[in-house]
């Protein structure tokens, strides 16, 4: 094993958008299935900005926070085959209640099915981006709505609803297993030239699930700021663009589009726009049994249709079935290697750790729309 620091300096959360610095002590030893990553790059999203603002998703403090992380793996477990010192890799932290795993310290801990490689030729700050939004738009469409990423032409990936069927059903957590098998059957699954409708495209996840809803061979209609994102998402994809502004005409334009057949929407705003979105359905349970889905990464809507199918991302599966993990990482690592995948765009930010406050101070007054900002840590 390749020796390290014994030191580690953390950024944690003492109090709203304030942090304290150097907590000193070991380095997380990486176990079985784990390695050890110094990491270089960390990014901002505004979902990031308010859990600090509010404390969100903080059990308790001190905390550690930070989601997606790029760096240099520095150590590895005897079991670790997959990846070796020296490799440069993106990690998509989805375990939020293991600090080991958090982006903001200096040295980070993350199990080998968890991490994609980043290829020579890559751009490290772009691929730190991708993390998390990448796995949500993977689970939603793979897992929530049944789609074989398999069939895919160009740069196929895993048929995770497949995959599930294989693996120990131990595996999966209690409190997510009816989302994923909920679209396991055939008539539920969503197949290539059905439509799709996101709302809150131009988000990193919006932006990752067209890409992957059209390599898939999906119809896809985007719900955004079409004067400031528009240009992108059609470059992207898109195979309409409805301006989010006047949310009435935009529900009557996806009605009308998709001849008040849709069956499959993903909101990425809140449980308003989901709320709007169940108003775009063909809610009806047709003839083979198959129902309306709708998708809400951020909240459902409060007044529900019992005939309609609600889902939200199992995101705890990426990290608790090493199937599904290594087989998400493996094609992200193929989508980054063939130059399939668009990268989101970012802010580069200087300053490390210690910049990280002046980092959400930019995301809170929404200077950041549509980007993400990745800190770039100097060593």
């Amino acid at each position: 094993m390749t020796t390290v620091s014994t030191y580690i300096r953390v950024s944690h959360l003492e109090e709203r958008l304030s942090h304290c610095h150097l907590s000193v002590g070991k380095s997380p030893e990486p176990t079985i299935h784990r390695f050890e990553v110094a990491p270089a790059t960390r990014q901002h999203n505004k979902a990031k900005q308010s859990a600090f603002a509010y404390n969100f998703g903080i059990p308790t403090l001190p905390w550690i926070n930070g989601r997606d992380l790029a760096g240099e793996v520095i150590q590895v477990s005897d079991g670790c085959s997959r990846l070796r010192v020296g490799d440069i890799v993106l990690v998509p932290s989805t375990d939020y209640r293991d600090i080991r795993k958090a982006a903001f310290q200096e040295y980070a801990v993350a199990t080998h099915f968890n991490a994609a490689r980043i290829p020579p030729t890559g751009n490290i700050h772009a691929s730190a981006s991708l993390g998390v939004a990448f796995v949500a738009a993977a689970l939603a469409l793979g897992v929530s709505f049944g789609l074989d990423f398999g069939r895919i032409q160009r740069c196929p990936g895993p048929d995770l609803p497949g995959a599930l069927l294989q693996i120990d059903h131990k595996e999966i957590p209690t409190d997510i297993t009816d989302e994923c098998f909920r679209s396991s059957s055939k008539a539920e699954r969503i197949t290539p030239g059905d439509w799709l409708v996101i709302w809150g495209a131009s988000t990193t996840t919006g932006y990752i699930t067209l890409q992957l809803a059209k390599l898939a061979g999906l119809k896809v209609i985007c719900v955004a700021d079409v004067a400031r994102h528009g240009a992108k998402l059609l470059d992207a994809g898109a195979d309409l663009l409805v301006d989010r502004y006047d949310t009435a005409r935009a529900v009557e334009i996806i009605r009308g589009v998709t001849k008040e057949r849709l069956r499959y929407v993903i909101d990425i705003v809140g449980k308003d726009t989901a709320a709007l979105l169940q108003q775009t359905l063909d809610a009806s349970v047709h003839d083979d049994g198959s129902h309306a889905h709708l998708l809400g990464l951020t909240g459902l809507p409060k007044e529900r249709d019992s005939r309609i199918v609600y889902h939200t991302v199992p995101i705890k599966l990426f990290h608790t079935s090493p199937a599904v993990g290594e087989a998400t990482v493996t094609w992200l690592e193929e989508l980054l290697r063939t130059e399939t995948l668009r990268l989101p765009e970012i802010i580069l930010a200087d300053g490390g750790l210690e910049g990280i406050n002046a980092s959400l101070e930019v995301l809170r007054q929404g200077k950041a729309s549509g980007k993400r900002i990745v800190m770039n840590l100097e060593r």
